[in-house]
């Protein structure tokens, strides 16, 4: 258990049993004084404090089950163990208002009403509230730090423990007025205060149980999710609640031209964006791939031959009027057969075509993938004469300033020249590629045993 967790145990478990001690001291002196004074009011107050009780130790141990981490039998934890502990107060709560409603009803209809009003009525209530208000504002703190329903639902019988207890004081005013039957009055009025908590806490228990989605949940996760930069939607999105816990799966869109690593990435940010509106989530995300809004007709291409296994390049598409033709290389594995080739490449493009529209044209190269290592030998100094008319050759090129690094290997195939050449600096990009790649065409011609010529270029 990690230390964030452990932390939450001891306050919950500390404010509960805090909880279970008032409600024993509330509930053992309005049953003395209730007695004493033969006061429904008071009385009432302590069948309340004593279920207060009851629903305190519940709490108390549903909090210590709730924290038993997942089992074989119990895969998304122990958590609503706190949900069934708030529904079960429920239901003492509406019988213990029966109780109350049905006892004030026969005092009033009888007018057996004997209420011995006197300075310890008082003061019972008095502390009871000093105590309620106490404990009430403790429970909830902790419930809210930790989004404990049990112990919200704690805080919510001594919260009405306080309202219940002005109204008793009330009651027993009117007695010392003269009008006895205001004790029963007060009692009924303590019992529909009562059962109303009881409805709106059954009702919350309830929606968790059934897995209801608490409000605002699904907007603020929705809301975390797509303000990750790279998540191009949110697909599904799953949610339900156990305790204090959150727990989600979704189903995210990552732009299908993003690297594995990069994705993996964002998912991680979705998950820590949640975590930011959630801390306690337990969140397991699905990624698909999706066409992003900023995908080029180049970009889609290429990922199409991706999905077929392979790799293209020198992509080239034209637009002519309103239809476009493309073209491109593919490369196949080595020893691949041409009538093979040919068929994926006619599935291929058959999917270009369906995948993207007002296509006229696609033209597809076959090639053979080169090999990853190329066995060659350097011959630098053996073609000194073929280097120095690739040297002048270069240096009559206008824009080249300077020309160094020439060198030579031969290969299988044939020669290959590498050299390094600064051009002028206040070219555009375009116009510095079209240099460099003039300058590969004019050395390629300068010897038919040459097959490739790598220029690599920096501004002067």
């Amino acid at each position: 258990m990690i230390d964030g967790e452990k932390t939450m145990m001891r306050e919950k478990n500390r404010v509960a049993l805090a909880s279970v001690i008032a409600a024993v001291f509330l509930t053992g002196i309005k049953l003395g004084v209730g007695l004493w004074t033969n006061s429904l009011g008071i009385l009432s107050e302590a069948l309340h404090s004593g279920l207060d009780f009851f629903a305190a130790v519940l709490t108390f141990f549903a909090i210590r089950v709730a924290h038993r981490p997942p089992d074989h039998q119990h895969q998304f934890g122990h958590e609503k163990a706190e949900n069934i502990s708030a529904f079960l107060e429920t239901l003492l709560l509406i019988v213990t208002s029966g109780w109350i409603l049905l006892e004030a009803y026969k005092r009033m209809v009888t007018g057996h009403a004997e209420v011995d009003v006197n300075f310890w009525s008082f003061a019972v209530i008095g502390t009871s509230i000093v105590v309620d208000f106490t404990r009430g504002r403790a429970l909830s703190r902790v419930a809210r730090k930790y989004q404990s329903q049990a112990l919200e639902a704690d805080a919510l019988h001594f919260h009405t423990d306080i309202l219940s207890s002005l109204v008793v004081i009330a009651g027993l005013i009117s007695t010392l007025a003269g009008f006895p039957i205001g004790d029963p009055i007060a009692a009924t009025i303590v019992a529909v205060i009562v059962l109303w908590i009881s409805v709106r806490l059954g009702i919350r228990s309830v929606n968790v149980l059934l897995d209801r989605v608490p409000d605002n949940t699904q907007d603020r996760i929705t809301r975390a999710i797509l303000s990750v930069h790279g998540v191009a939607g949110l697909r599904s999105l799953r949610i339900r609640q156990g305790g204090g816990r959150i727990f989600l799966d979704a189903v995210i869109a990552i732009r299908r031209l993003e690297t594995f690593e990069r994705a993996h990435r964002i998912m991680d940010e979705v998950e820590e964006s949640i975590h930011g509106a959630f801390p306690r989530a337990d969140v397991v995300l699905h990624a698909e791939p999706a066409e992003g809004r900023e995908e080029s007709t180049r970009d889609a291409v290429q990922w199409l031959v991706q999905q077929a296994g392979l790799s293209a390049h020198n992509v080239v598409i034209l637009r002519v009027n309103g239809a476009l033709h493309i073209a491109l290389d593919i490369e196949f594995p080595r020893s691949t057969g041409f009538r093979s080739a040919y068929e994926r490449a006619a599935d291929i493009e058959g999917t270009i075509r369906r995948e993207i529209p007002d296509i006229a044209d696609v033209h597809i190269h076959l090639e053979e993938e080169a090999p990853e290592i190329i066995e060659a030998v350097n011959v630098t100094a053996e073609e000194t004469l073929l280097l120095e008319n690739v040297r002048r050759y270069v240096q009559g090129v206008s824009a080249v300033r300077e020309c160094n690094d020439l060198a030579c290997y031969r290969t299988p195939r044939g020669l290959k020249i590498t050299l390094s050449c600064a051009i002028d600096g206040t070219f555009a990009l375009k116009e510095s590629h079209d240099v460099v790649n003039a300058i590969e065409r004019g050395i390629s011609a300068l010897d038919q045993r040459i097959i490739q010529v790598f220029v690599s270029s920096q501004p002067a």
